[in-house]
């Protein structure tokens, strides 16, 4: 009886790609906080590691580990939680400073000699719409800080089996002495972008903290943690985190304070995202800034949120899989940065 062997075609391999990624959308619930702890768990095994050779026992060490983890997540819930608390329940009163604001600026405007239909324009910049908008953003980072117990769940149980997990890619590939350089690449790459990308969030963070505080806006502690998780969002994270920022200095100190907290928003930016990141970051992430930007939109809309602060360490991970292979190492050059590129048709040329 004569076998006949079939290998997928492009066609095929795209509707496993589409039934994965509906799959991952549909289970969102469960696959976000598995990521989150997956990504935690690949920052601290190196430390966890480090903390054996020392002759200090895995069960320690987790310990030692998840007390560090647990204690910068109380800080942070500290930090935002009143803060958020006391911003929801201003709301009514901003809401009035900002209707009085509105009013005021088109009676200027009418003044001078341009007319405008208020109440259309009133119905579409509603006030309220935009101050529930940014109390709904800012409770739904407070619930992102708050549950976190199958994320630290599931986190203890990843760094459990860390130590055996190589061995366990052997026995899987049949091959006690095979190279795991390519799994040791992704979690060292995205150790790299994590720790580069903490830093400069860290930055940025105590950054917009001091320029607020200075200014004598409300919260600025706040709008410091707000700035420094949404750095983590590529290209836009820092625009979100600026307009709530902004918009309360408007109505608490005016229109020239606002300008003055979107100029110090801008300079920040300018020098942690223009100067220092595209610096640090050019070796560490090896993407295009198209698939940054195209990968951010990406993993959003399959796990929300958190989809958009991890878009960068996912797509690394994909990228450097696909290069493992050679059928697949097209679409980790198509990923990859015009430097990466050029590098490779460099040592072809030299070869």
């Amino acid at each position: 009886m004569e076998v006949i062997s079939y290998r997928p075609g492009a066609l095929v391999k795209f509707a496993a790609f589409v039934i994965i990624v509906a799959g991952m959308k549909a289970a969102a619930v469960l696959v976000v906080p598995f990521l989150l702890a997956v990504f935690l768990s690949i920052i601290c095994v190196p430390p966890l590691f480090w903390m054996q050779k020392k002759g200090i026992p895995g069960i320690l060490g987790i310990l030692i580990l998840m007390f560090g983890v647990i204690s910068i997540q109380m800080l942070l819930v500290t930090l935002v939680s009143s803060s958020i608390a006391d911003f929801s329940g201003n709301i009514p009163f901003y809401q009035e400073r900002l209707k009085i604001l509105t009013f005021e600026s088109l009676q200027l405007l009418s003044k001078h000699g341009v007319e405008l239909e208020i109440d259309k324009l009133a119905e579409i910049l509603n006030p309220s719409r935009i101050l529930k908008l940014v109390a709904n953003t800012l409770n739904g980072v407070g619930g992102v800080l708050t549950n976190t117990f199958f994320v630290f769940l599931t986190f203890i149980f990843i760094l459990s089996e860390a130590a055996g997990f190589p061995n366990k890619l052997r026995a899987i590939l049949n091959d006690k002495n095979t190279d795991l350089e390519k799994y040791a690449q992704i979690t060292a790459g995205v150790n790299q972008y994590l720790g580069i990308k903490t830093l400069t969030s860290l930055g940025t963070g105590i950054a917009v903290c001091i320029w607020l505080a200075v200014q004598g806006v409300d919260f600025p502690v706040m709008w410091g943690v707000f700035a420094f998780l949404l750095n983590y969002i590529p290209n836009i994270g820092s625009i979100l985190a600026a307009v709530p920022a902004v918009l309360l200095t408007l109505i608490q100190l005016g229109p020239l304070a606002a300008g003055i907290a979107a100029l110090g928003f801008l300079i920040v930016n300018i020098l942690v995202g223009s100067v220092i990141e595209p610096k640090v970051m050019g070796q560490g992430i090896g993407l295009s800034a198209l698939v940054v930007f195209l990968s951010l939109a990406f993993w959003g809309w399959v796990l929300g949120p958190v989809g958009m602060l991890l878009s960068v360490p996912l797509t690394m991970g994909v990228k450097i899989a696909l290069s493992g292979g050679e059928s697949t190492k097209w679409l980790s050059i198509l990923l990859g940065s015009n430097k990466e590129a050029f590098r490779l048709l460099q040592n072809k040329t030299e070869g």
